[in-house]
């Protein structure tokens, strides 16, 4: 019986599904993007989460730690100096998973996973949407009348002086 197993084993013994997350997740720190099934995307961030959590903290022993999970020292180094540094004060959440559709191959539900503070659409549309969160209709009806006068009074103005 499996109670009490919650994650996904990807069809694969323990060795494969250790190695194909190590891989995984070398590919993902290094080039901070990656296309993969929906499937091996879930299992990628509850695999890669922790790890980088433990890389805010830039000990040996920490540094030991994460290699023992990913076996590259480009990308531990990597991880500790150019990641740790964008997340340092993000308390969690660090990679996001978007669905991309269906392989044609075999429709596999396919999705892109990528650390959230490597995405320049999002973190330049989140400045702009902050800005936008505010929806009371006086608030814009007041902005509105308010450019509109300053706008009659500027054409009024400039007429005066003709």
């Amino acid at each position: 019986m499996r109670h009490g197993k919650k994650f996904n084993h990807l069809g694969r013994k323990k060795g494969h599904r250790r190695a194909t997350l190590m891989n995984l997740s070398n590919a993902l720190i290094q080039h901070k993007r990656i296309n993969t099934t929906l499937a091996k995307a879930k299992a990628l961030r509850v695999h890669l989460e922790p790890i980088v959590t433990k890389c805010k903290t830039n000990t040996t022993h920490s540094r030991r730690v994460v290699f023992s999970y990913l076996q590259d020292k480009s990308t531990v180094k990597e991880l500790f100096e150019e990641i740790s540094g964008k997340i340092a004060d993000r308390p969690g959440g660090y990679l996001r998973i978007i669905k991309t559709g269906f392989r044609k191959g075999d429709g596999a539900e396919m999705a892109m996973i990528e650390f959230v503070d490597y995405n320049d659409v999002y973190t330049a549309g989140g400045t702009g949407a902050g800005a936008k969160k505010s929806r009371r209709r006086r608030g814009k009806k007041k902005a509105a009348g308010a450019t509109t006068a300053a706008t009659a009074a500027a054409t009024a103005a400039s007429s005066e002086e003709e």
